[in-house]
């Protein structure tokens, strides 16, 4: 007997937002102020934050500890700076990845005075605990990712990526302008699909910006128009 696939869409507007001046912010998971059980996490995805940050200004150094942590940049100019002294500049399109393991501080900021910064930072349980904090970041291109997925990140043997995860999940991103890319799930995966940007159409359904599909128990996605995804294949639980 086959289970029933999920493919519940999550309208842009009905995930939790809060504006804090400097800050304005979608949750589309459970997220510091905004709690609700029956919205913690999409299997090992437990944070998908759609944050714009104000010129000038960003988050104070602050602790983080076993949690994987992707920020991917929409647009503008991120600075990251953490307690492993690492610093770096991340652009549109590129990432910076931190397991935070047995702990680290670290502080993010717009590195623009005048411009706006958006970008998507995600947050996976860990495959596993206590290890050694680690930073990375990884810079493309849009050509890198033009009409064909550009797998990003990665903890799924024989699935390669420039970030590593410890977890068994992978994230891809895709720019779509004129042709359609397909994902194919393995049995017993979960998927996350986010509309960063445009519109599009994932199985058919239409997409805006901001919209997002949780997935399961289906074996193939298909997702066609002109917009930027972003896509996390996941194991049900950590």
């Amino acid at each position: 007997m086959h289970a029933t696939p999920t493919f519940a869409i999550q309208r842009a507007s009905e995930r939790y937002f809060a504006d804090h001046g400097w800050l304005k912010t979608y949750h589309s998971f459970s997220f510091a102020d905004y709690v609700d059980p029956d919205n913690l996490n999409w299997g090992a995805l437990r944070v998908l934050n759609d944050d714009t940050i104000a010129a000038g200004t960003g988050f104070p150094l602050h602790p983080h500890r076993d949690m994987e942590i992707v920020t991917y940049v929409i647009d503008g100019q991120l600075e990251h700076r953490d307690s492993m002294g690492n610093r770096g500049i991340v652009g549109p399109g590129s990432v910076q990845f931190m397991s935070a393991g047995t702990g680290v501080r670290h502080s993010e900021f717009n590195a623009s005075k005048q411009h706006s910064l958006r970008l998507v930072q995600m947050w996976v349980l860990p495959g596993k605990t206590g290890t050694a904090p680690l930073y990375g970041q990884a810079d493309f291109t849009v050509d890198d990712r033009r009409d064909r997925w550009l797998t990003i990140a990665s903890g799924v043997e024989g699935v390669e990526a420039p970030v590593h995860l410890t977890q068994r999940a992978v994230f891809a991103v895709a720019r779509l302008e004129e042709a359609q890319v397909e994902h194919r799930f393995s049995p017993g995966r979960l998927g996350f699909l986010f509309a960063a940007e445009g519109n599009v159409e994932a199985n058919g359904a239409p997409l805006a910006a901001g919209d997002s599909v949780r997935i399961a128990d289906l074996d193939r996605l298909t997702v066609g128009g002109r917009g930027e995804i972003l896509l996390w294949d996941v194991p049900p639980t950590a």
